[in-house]
């Protein structure tokens, strides 16, 4: 028994940690809800509206009943010594060879050595203005916490969106010189086979060997930039870097899903913007700054009940039979600002003047956030139309490559020609890959924007 189930325990092990290893499949849109979870900031900005909570009840705690105990213990080595006029001490209790007398003082020990004190004080918050503000404050410091999360998130989407455009990229480029490398390959190889049997020069194989060297270079790149590009997906993600993630849509179909046109024309409300949020909580913490500076002005009260036992002792025996003497204490603090050379009313004036820049700037981020949004339609648009004339000019770039390509082995075109149209060719690729790209990373930078 003990054997099969060792057994048994070490298969479970095995297969849990296959588990570990099995690649995950992501849509961009599963690969975004994924990341929005797990990212490392987007963990941590959910944290922060936690922590914000936390902060409100600790500004609202500060205002409610605060008990605090205290324990005091004191052990004199040496006992202070008092000289009292000998005239008031009994004859009995008088040193040996003192006398009586009016000039005559005898040093004398009050009190017990040990000490022990045991205080339980109840303090009560009556009235203070900062305290009022802070509780008025609450609600902005949350509703900027909830909106730096909101602001965050938005990161967290163009970040995986751009990382998962760049994978993609990464793939159909190793696609597409892979396909390169071999037709070159091919073509090499007949155009040596030609030279050898003296019917072609030896530039043409030159110029064809520089070009294959050219794509054996960018494939070997491109092999590298694609892991670079998945890991960096997978930092994005909140997954270790070398997880063996897969993407399991295709540029060319996400870039189809990309294409909204009716995004152009969506009614545009400023007060979903996340910017103009977070401006707007500059402008009310501003605000509670200025009167929370007035509230200094006023006075404050306080309540206080304190209740504590003594002990005394010439030894430490206070844990057994021990008199404790008690005392009770109630009193109120009222504490009046009168003159602060002036100081109260210039902090007063430096937030009223950071309330009018709050103002200004808020009006600024407005005028900035509508430019945005003009400037945003316009990329967006553009990367459409640059992604239409790119998927054209490919079409005829591939043309003009196989028709050089055929001319060339039919002794009309020259080496040099076929390697312009095969660089046309190449660069023509490559614009419509990035082409693709931008359709995806426009679309998410002006959704942003409209908060979506």
């Amino acid at each position: 028994m003990k054997y099969y189930y060792l057994t048994f325990l070490a298969l479970l092990v095995s297969f849990f940690g296959l588990a570990q290893d099995i690649p995950q499949n992501f849509t961009l849109e599963e690969a975004t809800a994924f990341a929005l979870k797990n990212n490392y900031k987007a963990i941590n900005a959910t944290l922060d509206v936690k922590d914000a909570y936390k902060q409100k009840w600790e500004t609202i705690a500060t205002g409610l009943p605060q008990i605090t105990g205290d324990i005091s213990y004191q052990n004199q080595l040496e006992q202070p010594v008092t000289q009292f006029p000998s005239i008031l001490v009994p004859e009995q209790f008088l040193p040996d060879g003192v006398v009586q007398g009016p000039e005559t003082f005898v040093p004398i020990i009050f009190g017990e050595p040990q000490q022990l004190r045991a205080t339980a004080t109840l303090n009560q918050q009556i009235f203070d203005g900062s305290y009022i503000v802070g509780l008025q404050a609450i609600k902005t410091f949350i509703s900027f916490s909830a909106n730096n999360k909101e602001k965050t998130e938005l990161e967290v989407v163009r970040a995986v969106t751009e990382a998962y455009g760049n994978v993609l990229l990464a793939q159909e480029s190793v696609l597409i010189l892979e396909k390169n490398q071999a037709t070159l390959a091919k073509n090499l190889f007949e155009t040596q086979k030609i030279f050898e049997n003296g019917l072609g020069d030896e530039e043409s194989v030159e110029q064809l060997q520089i070009t294959l060297s050219s794509i054996e270079n960018q494939l070997k790149n491109a092999i590298r930039l694609e892991k670079i590009t998945l890991q960096m997906l997978n930092l994005v993600m909140g997954i270790g870097l070398d997880s063996p993630t897969r993407l399991s849509e295709k540029l060319t179909d996400l870039t189809q899903k990309k294409i909204d046109p009716s995004l152009l024309a969506d009614d545009f409300n400023i007060e979903n913007n996340v910017d103009y949020k977070l401006a707007t909580n500059l402008n009310e913490q501003r605000f509670f700054e200025l009167k929370l500076a007035k509230s200094r002005a006023l006075p404050t009260l306080n309540a206080f009940v304190n209740y504590s036992a003594f002990a005394f002792s010439d030894r430490f025996d206070f844990l057994t039979d021990q008199t404790y003497f008690r005392s009770s204490l109630l009193g109120f603090d009222l504490k009046v600002p009168v003159f602060s050379s002036l100081g109260r009313s210039a902090t007063t004036q430096r937030a009223k003047i950071a309330l009018e820049q709050a103002k200004i700037q808020l009006t600024e981020a407005e005028s900035q956030i509508r430019l945005q949004l003009e400037q945003a339609k316009s990329d967006y648009t553009l990367a459409i139309e640059q992604y239409e004339t790119a998927k054209k000019n490919l079409n005829l770039a591939e043309r003009i490559e196989q028709k050089n390509q055929t001319k060339y082995f039919e002794g009309i075109a020259t080496s040099f020609e076929l390697r312009q149209a095969q660089t046309q060719l190449y660069t023509t690729q490559q614009e419509y890959l990035q082409s693709m790209v931008s359709v995806i990373n426009r679309k998410t930078e002006l959704e942003a924007i409209y908060n979506k």
